[in-house]
């Protein structure tokens, strides 16, 4: 007399289970794994560093004209376009902080030169080295979908806003390079820079080749490449003020215990110093 209830019982477990009480906890578990997967990844992907949006349309120049590492007097130019010069740390500092603090809305009304300056001004008043702000917290930017896109429509406008270069001679923290210039330093940065890039956050570094001028430059260091052709060799994708057209590519060499930096029509490439900036208060 058992067994007929037991089949009885067994298709209304496998009901219960599918639809009923127990089926609504397992499906509403399986939906909150989904639902923090699917959040954590939107998340992750939300702040990820995309050089066609995250940059600046325009490019930083360099005060001189340089020849295979050799610098020399930079021909007067008849444009305004090409006067923009010794912006390149306050170019990297600000994409950190439209990064961290800004949000777009392309479907709204792009605002007037006034406000818009006014908004700029206040996302670079915060300090680069801060916690990025909740997404209700941004300085909303309207009428533009990221940062260059706003940059190429209102170039003159944002180079305004954005702040002087030429206090950036005078960090307190460039004289670095006159006393850290060791290997165990920069193995000891080449750490920094990969913790901070696991963590996800963006490493804004100065490359020089101190007591030589061949490089005095700031960069935006923003993803560790998967894999490299020699092992323990790091290579790293940046962003450079001076080449708004595409990433750069900064290495770092196990064997060598030393950065080097690419080859282009403003450095001659192979070795640079590397030293963080903007990372904390005085650096």
């Amino acid at each position: 007399m058992c067994f007929p209830k037991a089949k009885l019982f067994l298709p209304r477990l496998a009901f219960d289970v599918m639809f009923g009480t127990w089926g609504k906890s397992v499906a509403a578990c399986w939906f909150g794994v989904f639902a923090a997967v699917t959040v954590a990844y939107a998340s992750g992907a939300a702040s990820e560093f995309r050089f066609e949006r995250d940059t600046f349309a325009f490019a930083n120049q360099t005060v001189f004209e340089y020849h295979e590492g050799h610098a020399s007097l930079r021909k007067p130019s008849a444009t305004k376009r090409d006067a923009y010069n010794r912006h390149c740390f306050v170019m990297c500092r600000t994409a950190v902080q439209f990064k961290k603090f800004a949000r777009f809305e392309l479907r709204s009304t792009p605002l007037d030169d006034a406000s818009l300056a006014a908004r700029i001004r206040a996302v670079t008043r915060r300090a680069a080295w801060t916690e990025p702000l909740p997404d209700n917290q941004r300085i909303v930017f309207a009428g533009y979908k990221d940062l260059k896109d706003m940059s190429k429509a209102r170039r003159e406008l944002v180079q305004l806003s954005i702040g002087h270069g030429w206090p950036s001679y005078f960090r307190i923290s460039n004289a670095r390079m006159m006393f850290q210039d060791g290997t165990g330093y920069q193995e000891r940065t080449h750490g920094r820079l990969n913790a901070a890039l696991a963590r996800g956050e963006l490493f804004i570094a100065f490359l020089t080749t101190y007591p030589r001028f061949s490089i005095n430059h700031s960069v935006l260091i923003y993803e560790r490449k998967p894999s490299a052709p020699n092992p323990g060799d790091d290579h790293y994708l940046v962003y450079d003020p001076n080449h708004p057209e595409s990433p750069r590519d900064l290495t770092w060499s196990t064997g060598d215990r030393a950065f080097a930096y690419q080859k282009d029509w403003d450095f001659i490439g192979g070795f640079v110093r590397v030293y963080q900036v903007y990372g904390k208060p005085l650096q």
